[in-house]
């Protein structure tokens, strides 16, 4: 049995869902070379062109800022995004291209809010991630610090915490303070783990998904969504009217 097949052995499949309603994906890692995402440009040009065949009409890649590992900053991201709108062109690429990043909440993070240099799209949205394995003692603080410079965060990819599987009404009251949450399409396909994949699923059912994104890093994260395309939940989400990726085009 291949590997899809094991993956989606005991969901029953429906036709591919639609994504070029999304019109958006806001959660990629394809400038290259700066984080764990693409590597070159020829590999980005690649990835951006099945965004393209999938119907997707632009992009808002994230590339990490995380001060340990990706000691990414707003000038590096956006002489990223320069080159790669150039490359894109060149190569007859139709697809917007925007950049902001993926923030990792640490005490670099605290700096950059206090400073302004914080790089956002839509409506002031802000995407930011948490360490896996455990919550961290800032969060609030952090939340208060975004919401009171202006700031709208989104968090990414919640259904994947371990620390809140066993505490899902944490998602419901970051909810209900109005922090956006983003869940990553291939979370549905049960790639990560059966934990995250089932959280993905009681967040859809909550009606508290406000986005959904790729993550993507590589060519493997794109052929993987075209299966998660066939799931019912990827249908439910997308008919649930709660999902404001349109709204970034």
């Amino acid at each position: 049995m291949g590997f899809f097949q094991r993956l989606f052995r005991k969901q029953e499949l429906l036709e591919p869902a639609d994504l070029s309603v999304l019109k958006v994906d806001m959660h990629s890692h394809l400038i290259p070379g700066i984080d764990d995402g693409s590597p070159d440009m020829e590999t980005s040009i690649m990835l951006l062109r099945h965004f393209e065949a999938m119907g997707y009409r632009k992009v808002i890649t994230t590339p990490h800022i995380m001060i340990d590992y990706y000691k990414n900053t707003s000038e590096i991201i956006n002489e990223g995004l320069k080159a790669l709108r150039a490359k894109a062109r060149d190569e007859g690429v139709r697809l917007q291209i925007d950049a902001v990043a993926e923030y990792y909440l640490d005490e670099h993070f605290d700096e950059l809010i206090e400073k302004g240099d914080v790089l956002t799209f839509g409506d002031k949205y802000v995407l930011f991630e948490l360490p896996f394995m455990a919550e961290p003692e800032m969060l609030k603080s952090t939340l208060f610090k975004l919401q009171m410079g202006g700031y709208r965060p989104i968090l990414a990819h919640p259904e994947r915490y371990l620390f809140w599987h066993r505490d899902l009404e944490k998602l419901r009251e970051l909810s209900d303070r109005d922090v956006k949450l983003q869940i990553n399409i291939n979370s549905l396909t049960g790639t990560y783990s059966p934990q995250v994949q089932r959280t993905a699923e009681w967040m859809i059912d909550q009606g508290i998904v406000d986005f959904i994104g790729s993550d993507c890093h590589h060519l493997g994260h794109l052929q993987l969504m075209q299966e998660a395309r066939k799931l019912p939940y990827l249908h439910k989400v997308i008919r649930s009217g709660k999902l404001r990726n349109a709204s970034l085009d």
